[in-house]
This record gives C-alpha cells, sequence and structure tokens, in this order.
C-alpha cells in the first residue's frame, strides 16, 4: 500500500479541522471566556520549553507540543543529549553513558518509564552532575515530574494518537487524578495496539576458522500492550504523609522473523533462510508504600519506605531452517522464561540547622532473585536440551551528606558505602558459578561560587557505580541462524566511574569541561564455539574506557522563535586486550529546538540533532543527522491537537565496526523511526499544585529487564 496517500489525506483533514475549530472558537463572544480557563491553555505563550543551569537542561513537557508524544520513551528520543538504542531498551546521555532514571523522587527503570503516561509528565530535567543523594550508580539522572494537585479538584485527560509508520500503531489513553480533603489518588490506564517494524543486518570474517558470513534479518510484531497505574496519597498533617502506589504494564507479542544468511566455512558454502515463528509475554508490576514524619523534637524529617518489584518474561520459537533453496525444515523448539523479584527497603533521615546546612544520612537493604529457565529440542540432533539457572544479589548500603552556603559559595558533600553480595549457579550443580562479595566506597563532592549575578562556575567530583541489568545476567538466548546467536553473560560485574567537572555559566548560557575515566566498561563481544561452528553475541567487561567532553548550551529567544542549542565536543577511548584498537578521534554531537509562536495559537517545532563519524579505539561508528516536526494547537480548554513528522529524511541508521577475539564485524541497524501521527486530546475538570509526593526506594529498579 502506498503510504504517501493517506498521509496526504491525513494532513489535510487535520489542517481542516484546526482551521474549522479556530474559525469556531472566533464566533464565541468573549464574555464566555473567563481569565480562569485561560490559564488551562496548554501551549502557553509565557513558558520556556527548555532552561538551563550550568548544562543541566529542564524541559516543560506539560506546556509544549512534547506532550502529545504517545509514549515516554520516544519523548526522551526527541530531548537534547539523550539517545535511544536502537531496540529500545537503553537510554544514554551524550559522554555520560546510562543515566539513574527518577519519576518524582522515585528511583525508577525502562519498565517504569514505559508504565508511565505522558499525559501525567509535568517537567523533565537532564541533571549532569548529580549530587550524592542520587546514589552511587550512574553519572546523570533524567528526572520525571509529573503533573498532581493540591487543593480539592480531579482532571481527567482521554487521549488517541493515530500513528503512520512502517505499519499503522494506535495509543488509547486515560489518566485522571481526583483529591478531596486530605486524600488524593491518581490512575491511568493505555491500551496500545502497535505493529513495530525492525531489520538489522551483520557480516563477520573469523580468519582463524577461514570463516566468511553475514545475515540480513526482519521482523514485524503484532502488540498489545496494557499499561496501568494507580496512586493514594493520605496527608496526615501538614509534615507528615503516608503513600501508596503501583504501576505495571503487560505486554504479548507474535512476530515472524525471516533471516537471509551467507556462510563460507573452508570450502563449504551455504545460503541459508531461517524462519522463526515466535511469541512472547513480557510483564512488570512495581508496587511500594511510603511513610513520613517529621520529629519535632530533634527537627528531623524521618522516611521509610517499602518496594517490591516483578518482571517476568516467556519466549517461544518455532525454528526452521532452508538451506541451499531445498525446502524448510523444523531446527529448534525453544522455550526459555526468565523472572526476578526484587525487594527493597530504605530509611532516610534530613536535618537542617539554622545556618542553612543541611546534614543527609540514611542506609538501604535490596535483594534480587531471579531464575531463567532454559528448554530446546534440537530437531537435527534429535537432543532436548535444558536446565534453570539461579542468581542472587544483596544490596547493603549507608551514605551520609551535608550541604550548605559559606559565604557566597554552596557546597555539597558526601560518601555512600555499599557492600554486594552476588551468587548463581545451575539447580542441579551444589557449587556457584558466580560467588562475589565486595564493598566499595563512593565519595562526591560539588561546590557552586556566583561570581556575579550573572555569571558562576561550578566544581564537580563523583566516583559512581554501573551494575549490569538482570536479564544480561541470566541465560536466555536468540537463535538468528545456523552458524549466529545473541546470547548473555553470567559473569558480567559492575563498571566503576571517576569523573571530575567544572562549568561556566552567563546568564542562561553555558560551557561544560568534564573528563572520565571507567574501568571495566561493559560492551559487545563475540565468543566462537569452533566445535559446532556457532558465533554468540554477547557483552563482556572491558579493561578500560576514558575520555573528555566539551560542552556548550546555547539558548536565545527572538520575537517569535525561541532556539535551543547544545553542541559537545566528545573524545571516547575504549581499550581491551582482547580488541583491535585503532582509533580515537573527537566528534560533534548537535542539538537544535526551534519553536515558532504562530498567529491564532499555533505552535510550531523544527528540531534536529546529530553526531559526526564516531572513531573511540574499539568502536567506529557513522555520522547521523536527524530532522523531526510538530504543529500544535489547543483551544479551549479542553481540547489539544497534535501533527508530528519525525525522522522525515529516514536517516535513523546505525552502522558498527569492531574488532574483537580476531573477529571482524560490521553491523547495520534500520530503526522504524520515519513516522506520521496525529494526536488529540480531550482534558476535563481541573487539576491544581500537589501534595503527592513518592521517593526511592529501589535503587536497583533499571535493572529490572
Amino acid at each position: 500500500m502506498n503510504i504517501y496517500l493517506p498521509i496526504k489525506l491525513l494532513i489535510a483533514l487535520l489542517l481542516f479541522c484546526l482551521s474549522f475549530v479556530a474559525n469556531a472558537q472566533n464566533e464565541i463572544p468573549k464574555d464566555s471566556i473567563s481569565n480562569q480557563l485561560l490559564n488551562e491553555v496548554v501551549i502557553s505563550q509565557n513558558k520556556k520549553t527548555f532552561t538551563n543551569s550550568n548544562g543541566n537542561i529542564k524541559v516543560d513537557v506539560a506546556n509544549s507540543v512534547y506532550n502529545s508524544i504517545p509514549n515516554p520513551v520516544d519523548l526522551l528520543s526527541r530531548l537534547p543529549n539523550v539517545q535511544v538504542s536502537a531496540n529500545r531498551e537503553n537510554i544514554s546521555i551524550v559522554g555520560k553513558g546510562n543515566p539513574l532514571i527518577y519519576i518524582d523522587n522515585q528511583r525508577v527503570g525502562m519498565n517504569d518509564l514505559n508504565a508511565l503516561s505522558v499525559a501525567d509528565i509535568k517537567t523533565i530535567e537532564i541533571i549532569q552532575n548529580p549530587s550524592s543523594k542520587y546514589e552511587a550508580e550512574g553519572r546523570a539522572v533524567i528526572l520525571v515530574t509529573r503533573k498532581l494537585s493540591k487543593k480539592d479538584s480531579f482532571k481527567t485527560d482521554i487521549s488517541e494518537t493515530a500513528s503512520f509508520k512502517k505499519n499503522y500503531n494506535n495509543y488509547l489513553g486515560f489518566n485522571s487524578s481526583f483529591k478531596k480533603g486530605k486524600i488524593e489518588w491518581k490512575a491511568n490506564f493505555n491500551y496500545n495496539q502497535l505493529n513495530p517494524w525492525e531489520n538489522h543486518s551483520i557480516g563477520y570474517q573469523i580468519p582463524q576458522a577461514n570463516i566468511v558470513s553475514d545475515y540480513d534479518v526482519s521482523a514485524v510484531t503484532y502488540r498489545k500492550e496494557y499499561v496501568f497505574g494507580g496512586g493514594l496519597f493520605y496527608k496526615i498533617n501538614d509534615d507528615d504523609y503516608f503513600s501508596v502506589n503501583v504501576n505495571g504494564r503487560r505486554r504479548n507479542d507474535t512476530f515472524d522473523i525471516n533471516t537471509f544468511t551467507y556462510n563460507k566455512n573452508q570450502d563449504e558454502e551455504n545460503n541459508v533462510y531461517t524462519f522463526s515463528d515466535n511469541s512472547s509475554i513480557k510483564n512488570f508490576i512495581n508496587s511500594f508504600i511510603n511513610y513520613s514524619k517529621k520529629i519535632k523534637a530533634i527537627d528531623t524529617k524521618l522516611f521509610v519506605g517499602f518496594q517490591g518489584s516483578n518482571f517476568n518474561q516467556h519466549l517461544w520459537s518455532l525454528v526452521q531452517n532452508d538451506f541451499n533453496e531445498t525446502e524448510l525444515e523444523l531446527s529448534q523448539n525453544r522455550d526459555q522464561k526468565f523472572n526476578v523479584d526484587v525487594f527493597s527497603g530504605r530509611i532516610d533521615l534530613e536535618k537542617k540547622f539554622k545556618n542553612e546546612w543541611n546534614w543527609e544520612y540514611g542506609g538501604l537493604y535490596s535483594a534480587a532473585k531471579s531464575k531463567s529457565d532454559y528448554d530446546v529440542f534440537d530437531f537435527d540432533k534429535n537432543e532436548n536440551t535444558s536446565f534453570d539457572y539461579h542468581f542472587k544479589e544483596a544490596n547493603l548500603a549507608a551514605y551520609t551528606q551535608l550541604s550548605g552556603k559559606i559565604k557566597k559559595a554552596d557546597f555539597s558533600i558526601g560518601l555512600r558505602v555499599e557492600n554486594t553480595n552476588v551468587s548463581g549457579k545451575y539447580s542441579t550443580d551444589n557449587a556457584f558459578l558466580i560467588d562475589r562479595n565486595y564493598t566499595n566506597l563512593f565519595p562526591k563532592a560539588q561546590l557552586s561560587y556566583p561570581i556575579d549575578s550573572t555569571k558562576s562556575v561550578t566544581f564537580d567530583y563523583s566516583k559512581s557505580i554501573s551494575r549490569p541489568n538482570y536479564s544480561s545476567l541470566s541465560m536466555i538466548a536468540t537463535y538468528i541462524n545456523p552458524y549466529f546467536i545473541y546470547g548473555s553473560n553470567i559473569n558480567l560485574g559492575p563498571t566503576f566511574i571517576d569523573v571530575i567537572s567544572t562549568a561556566f555559566q552567563y546568564h542562561d548560557k553555558s560551557v561544560k569541561l568534564t573528563l572520565y575515566q571507567n574501568k571495566n566498561p561493559i560492551y559487545q563481544d563475540f565468543v566462537f564455539d569452533n566445535q559446532n561452528n556457532v558465533l554468540t553475541f554477547t557483552e563482556k567487561n572491558f579493561r578500560k574506557e576514558s575520555g573528555y567532553n566539551i560542552e556548550f548550551t546555547l539558548p536565545f529567544t527572538y520575537k517569535i522563535w525561541t532556539n535551543t542549542n547544545s553542541l559537545i565536543f566528545a573524545t571516547n577511548k575504549i581499550e581491551d586486550d582482547s580488541a583491535l584498537f585503532n582509533s580515537s578521534k573527537t566528534y560533534l554531537y548537535y542539538y537544535s529546538n526551534n519553536t515558532f509562536k504562530l498567529p491564532k495559537d499555533f505552535t510550531f517545532v523544527l528540531s534536529f540533532w546529530g553526531a559526526t563519524k564516531q572513531k573511540e579505539g574499539v568502536f567506529e561508528r557513522n555520522a547521523k543527522l536527524i530532522f523531526d516536526m510538530s504543529l500544535a494547537k489547543s483551544f479551549g480548554k479542553s481540547w489539544t491537537c497534535t501533527l508530528n513528522y519525525n525522522d522525515i529524511f529516514k536517516n535513523t541508521i546505525y552502522t558498527e565496526r569492531f574488532t574483537i577475539n580476531n573477529i571482524n564485524s560490521r553491523a547495520r541497524y534500520l530503526v522504524d523511526a520515519n513516522e506520521v501521527s496525529i494526536n488529540l486530546r480531550y482534558s476535563f475538570g481541573k487539576i491544581k499544585d500537589s501534595e503527592f509526593k513518592e521517593k526511592s526506594v529501589n535503587e536497583n529498579e533499571n535493572r529490572i529487564r
């Protein structure tokens, strides 16, 4: 089907509807619209979409075109310095790696993020120099703040998004808030019918085995997704509160994978067509209970929180192979399950002194337990392979942080100590395959000095840790063709990160210099089984990564045009004894957002981002340039309508080259990002400033996947 015809019709229909509504509004007497309603207009003329403080960028989502993007991951991919991986399972900050993700004061992960309604988001802040209160893990923080209420009120949003990519996708959302007296509750439910398309190819050579191979794989998924959440907040008095919150996501996928492979082993050549019929279920639920009380006798705030999370996945595949255009023959029946349960509890105390100094201290305990069930029947060998792998991890942490002001300078200094105990083994074994127990100290310090009312300088130092997510430590594997599989690595360990930075700010413009060194960073790895001639694509801890970034944030406003620019000159060097080191060169990342406030409450946004060619020692990645456009109009207090056109020139293509374990590879990933979407949102009721609060309990939430 020619997709351009319905797109043109859709655009014409949207413009007609907007014009019709605009004309209809002009016929309404001015007296019928009160000043109170004018405050409810979503696209505000007086609010900046982006604000900058020492390179930390805050985005006003609620009052911009970004509130029409159907899911939080797509929203983040449109923001400065944020990069979403080709498989949409990981988020990184340019030059910073994987960030911590917070929703209000709650530490969350990708599953929680996907379970959040965009209609519920007020602002997103990208914090590039987080203090020690954000735990030891991560060099950057993405802080999501929700829209909530203080006075008796209610509001409900109903949204519908029609999205045209390779295939049609539909998003239907419901979000509601209600407050009466001391009780406030929130609820959201989204039903999404999605049809994502995927394609990638990898070519590789194994000289020592005289093997040359490459494959091209594509898949179309039929997905039903249910996103839900609910929370209750009870204000005991002005200082104390109690809250309960639950959110989750249920996803059912069915998808066929089609792979075309050329493989040459010595003098034997094969052209193989692989067809696999797949179904996948992924369920996630997270719940927590928080209690906060002010102990007036010692003027100290006490917080106690408990959190429990569960993620389970069931992947079934029936694989068939056709060698050299003969016929499809059954190869494998693969049945794999993965389940992880995480429980955590924490206590925090905060005391403020008369000299405006603030002392925070507390502790946390968390425990995770996962199980991988692997059951594969091989039709060629007529044999069944099955095993259960059990993994456990316990973390015990304590921290203290002192912050305040000395004369004109603001300071923060903190120390965290963490003990981690990790074990893993097969259910049939007595001995542990993994048995680690380690304790680490993580200091952080920050000093900010105002030169005058328009200029300031900031210095930061931090030591942090990044741990692999739980599914990476499982036994789950994905069959691509008879010679290639995607696997996990139970031996992955944490990455330790040292960072020092300084920033200078003049009005709303800033420049920042960051130097860092990572010990045991995690990157891609190849493991070749020469007995079965199978190559496994997995991950491993590399020896070292180091580099520096120079970041410029340059916003300005001229009449109806508001512009935000981000430029990062980055040099990143990745080294490992098993990998071929080529060269490391500085590359440029750039981002520009241009917002135009047009007559009759129209808002037009043109944004683009890109990066020059990246050479990072081991890895070489391609240059990119991506353009997005949006046109939005709000009318009355109830309706908003937005048209989005993303990846206009179809340039979301990732290529990568590297050599590791004497295996040369080149990879190409095509992302289903070229999209035209129309969003309609209807709101009724009124929401005001909120008392609703949540706080981090589980510091490993981002690893639950």
